[in-house]
């Protein structure tokens, strides 16, 4: 696979997976985890799937918290190639930042943005999509990957195609970028063959992005233009920063200016959202009446049940006659709950911030 040329990645690296609780906490997020049993964590995934395309053009943004542990699993990134964000801002802040600095060290290059904490099957299929994305970015749209959905799910967003994109074929022009809808609505969505997914996966050429955010907060992309000139001033500028998505700050109103393009996208996508998502992606053999299991599986014991163990205390984990069980065994926490409830594992993070934060 040869390397695209003049194409960095940039990986935002934050969150704290609060879904994926007692496994993915604050200190210990989600993306520094190895969940799918490969060795790997998800960054380091991310960046393995990333380095045949962009060779050595990388930065990754992520929480000063975090950023020694994303160094320590990323040697062959340079560290000044790892930025630190004083405090989180969301996507917008992070993915900005990096632009500006591409901006001044690399004008003509293009930005891929990719989270570190995904999950893709295909990578061959991934990379076709980007290149086809960094030719449309060349020509100064905003890019998108849109996700082919599977099913009608209520937990993303959605992108709206538009028409054939004239001189790219396989890219389309978005009409509009839709918020998470109902199941019902989903089900419309999909009956149309016109909406994908919103992955949150964006390829720009950085001066465009930058321009974009000026066009709606010229302050904001000013500042982000002032930290990549004078890093000394990143503890100063940084809180000042207004704390929002990519997608609401620049996308949306530029999918409505007609400025954004995606490439549909099938590569076996998955965010690892919450512990059915993960069940899923684990589960090799659906239907055998066992349930999966995600560590040492000498150290479960299954009658009748079906779902997803994670054995992580050392300790024996016994579970008769469950059916889409999930049980997640840690030194200091042990949850108990159901595939189909698996979203609600947030608010019993919520409300251990305010009883037992040192949990969360």
């Amino acid at each position: 696979m040869t390397a695209i040329e003049g194409l960095w990645a940039v990986i935002p690296a934050g969150g704290a997976g609060t879904r994926l609780w007692p496994l993915s906490r604050a200190a210990s997020p989600k993306f520094l985890r190895d969940l799918t049993g490969t060795g790997r964590s998800l960054l380091q995934g991310t960046y393995d799937r990333l380095a045949p395309l962009v060779e050595d053009r990388f930065l990754v943004v992520t929480g000063g918290a975090h950023r020694d542990a994303v160094a320590a699993q990323l040697p062959e990134v340079a560290a000044a190639s790892v930025l630190a964000e004083p405090s989180a801002r969301d996507s917008m802040a992070a993915i900005g930042l990096a632009a500006a600095l591409l901006e001044r060290t690399d004008p003509d290059s293009v930005m891929g943005s990719f989270a570190a904490d995904h999950v893709i099957a295909d990578t061959d299929g991934f990379a076709a999509c980007v290149r086809t994305a960094v030719e449309v970015a060349r020509g100064g749209w905003l890019v998108t990957l849109g996700i082919e959905p599977t099913f009608p799910s209520s937990a993303f967003g959605y992108v709206h195609l538009g028409a054939p994109l004239e001189g790219h074929e396989g890219a389309f022009a978005v009409r509009e970028f839709v918020e998470k809808p109902s199941v019902a609505v989903a089900e419309e969505y999909l009956a149309t063959g016109r909406f994908r997914w919103n992955a949150g996966m964006f390829v720009v050429r950085p001066t465009v992005l930058l321009d974009l955010l000026a066009e709606s907060d010229p302050a904001f992309a000013a500042t982000l233009r002032e930290l990549a000139a004078d890093s000394s001033r990143l503890a100063e500028l940084w809180p000042t920063l207004p704390k929002i998505a990519l997608d609401h700050a620049v996308a949306e109103p530029a999918a409505a200016a007609g400025r954004v393009a995606t490439v549909p996208a099938s590569f076996g996508w998955d965010d690892i959202g919450d512990f059915d998502s993960l069940a899923a992606l684990l589960e090799d053999e659906p239907g055998t009446g066992a349930p999966t299991v995600l560590g040492d599986a000498a150290l479960v014991q299954a009658i009748a049940s079906t779902g997803l163990v994670v054995p992580g205390s050392g300790r024996v984990v016994a579970v008769i006659g469950l059916e889409d069980v999930v049980v997640v065994d840690t030194p200091d926490a042990l949850l108990v709950t159901t595939r189909a409830r698996a979203q609600e594992v947030k608010q019993v993070v919520a409300a251990l911030r305010d009883s037992q934060p040192g949990l969360t």
